[in-house]
């Protein structure tokens, strides 16, 4: 019998009644933890709250060729046009770490003013060119009426590749992502950003992996910098597929790290509602790091195993869900179950504890785990041989070297046999209802987003056996 490691109280008696379990560990706080320590090691940030000076906003750039797209990867039928949602794009300068930059800022939102919520969505875009915290959220965004904002603070190389006539001026130096993501997110909160006199009422910062990174290196920046007139410039953070244990800040934070980062390392902070410690942990049982069921990039599939088809939008949204509604309206979120951990990765390759399907025990449920129909697991390969016909970022990525980049970024299933569906439910009709059973409870108690139920629905009704 395998010793389990509990990581939350919540865990549920069902899931733990044949486990042996020994005392929880957690790991220290590195050192710098705490805000302050944390400012401390950046020359040049001030030590007490500072309101940023305003860049300068272009008008919107229209002409000089196609912009740049960074969010292609959209669920099919739930997409701009479907939501009625405008993208605009703006350059904006300004100086920062001493030297001046030239930035792109994207807005996406409705089409009419009178829908939007006044909640914005901001991320730094990921260096590879994608908007994915618009992109893993983008149908809860869109019904939601909030808008989404991605601001560039990585090289501009990839967009004058892209279009040189359109992006020729754009410039950004390393060191200068923290004070660029101050400046123009008081810039978009305030009357003379894109936004203009349409209320921002509060504004969020996300982001997934490197940009997650971008996210949480920031904190210092946001412990001190303010708005003109001293508000914050971020009400709220949510980093996700990120594993890293992430300092404490002011305002709320829900962090989502997923089976990539969990298969090796497990963040061990815990939740608080305690003012200055805000925090929510969201381990969402069987999703992958990256959307392996939308991603252009996966078009066709250039890894040895079939692509996970667990819609990663469905559960990331649930984040961003639960932490508008904490900073808007002060509703704190649940607390959540962790997955369990074995310890034992020379079982499974993972830390992970596995059920009899081999889908991790533990974590926020979903009917794709608790109704299975497949095994899902991290780290897929690329194939070999390579197939024929990648995506064009794969062929721009070295080819090989950008189907391995992305397939171990993805997660794979492993379909159970027609035996296997027919004992576990009978028919494919009594399997329907035990998904559409499981999927009402999960919406009701808020761990599953109705805008979402559709797609899912869709999904079970498509197993035969």
């Amino acid at each position: 019998m395998k010793t389990l490691v509990p990581r939350f109280a919540a865990v549920s008696v069902t899931a733990l009644a044949t486990l042996t379990l020994t005392a929880p560990t957690f790991a220290q706080p590195p050192a710098g933890f705490g805000g302050g320590a944390a400012r401390a090691q950046i020359p040049g940030l001030p030590t007490t709250p500072t309101a940023v000076a305003l860049p300068k906003l272009s008008g919107e750039i229209l002409g000089s060729g196609p912009m740049f797209d960074s969010a292609p990867s959209q669920a099919p039928g739930l997409g701009l046009e479907h939501f009625k949602y405008q993208t605009k794009e703006y350059f904006v300068s300004g100086t920062a770490d001493g030297k001046p930059y030239k930035t792109r800022v994207v807005v996406r939102k409705p089409a009419d003013n009178k829908k939007f919520s006044g909640l914005v969505l901001a991320e730094s875009m990921h260096s590879s060119g994608a908007a994915h915290a618009f992109e893993f959220t983008a149908a809860y965004v869109m019904s939601s009426g909030h808008a989404a904002v991605e601001i560039l603070t990585t090289s501009p190389k990839p967009f004058s590749e892209f279009n040189p006539k359109r992006y020729a001026d754009l410039t950004i130096e390393p060191g200068q992502a923290g004070d660029i993501l101050a400046q123009v997110g008081a810039l978009v909160k305030s009357d003379h950003g894109p936004f203009g006199k349409l209320k921002v009422r509060k504004m969020v910062l996300s982001g997934s992996s490197m940009s997650s990174g971008t996210l949480i290196n920031y904190l210092p920046w946001h412990m001190v910098y303010r708005t003109p007139d001293m508000q914050h410039i971020y009400d709220g953070f949510m980093p996700t597929s990120a594993g890293q244990t992430i300092m404490e800040v002011d305002v709320p934070l829900i962090q989502l790290p997923t089976m990539l980062e969990l298969e090796n390392n497990a963040p061990h902070r815990q939740d608080s509602d305690e003012p200055g410690k805000q925090y929510r942990l969201y381990e969402i049982a069987g999703v992958g790091h990256v959307d392996s069921r939308d991603n252009v990039r996966l078009k066709p599939n250039p890894c040895a195993k079939e692509l996970s088809t667990i819609p990663l939008q469905a559960f990331f949204s649930l984040g961003l869900y639960h932490l508008l509604r904490w900073v808007d309206q002060g509703i704190a979120p649940p607390r959540a179950q962790r997955v369990l951990l074995d310890r034992d990765a020379s079982n499974d390759g993972s830390l992970m504890a596995l059920d009899e399907h081999g889908n991790p025990i533990g974590g926020i449920r979903n009917v794709y785990v608790d109704v299975p129909v497949a095994k899902y697991a991290a780290l897929n390969t690329a194939a070999t041989p390579p197939i024929p016909n990648p995506a064009e970022w794969i062929v721009k990525n070295g080819g090989e070297q950008g189907a391995q980049i992305m397939c171990r970024l993805s997660a794979y299933q492993v379909h159970f046999s027609n035996d296997e569906l027919r004992k576990l439910y009978g028919s494919p009709e009594e399997y329907v209802k035990k998904v559409e059973a499981r999927l009402g409870e999960l919406e009701k108690q808020g761990w599953s987003l109705p805008v979402y139920h559709d797609l899912i629905m869709s999904d079970a009704k498509a197993v035969q056996f």
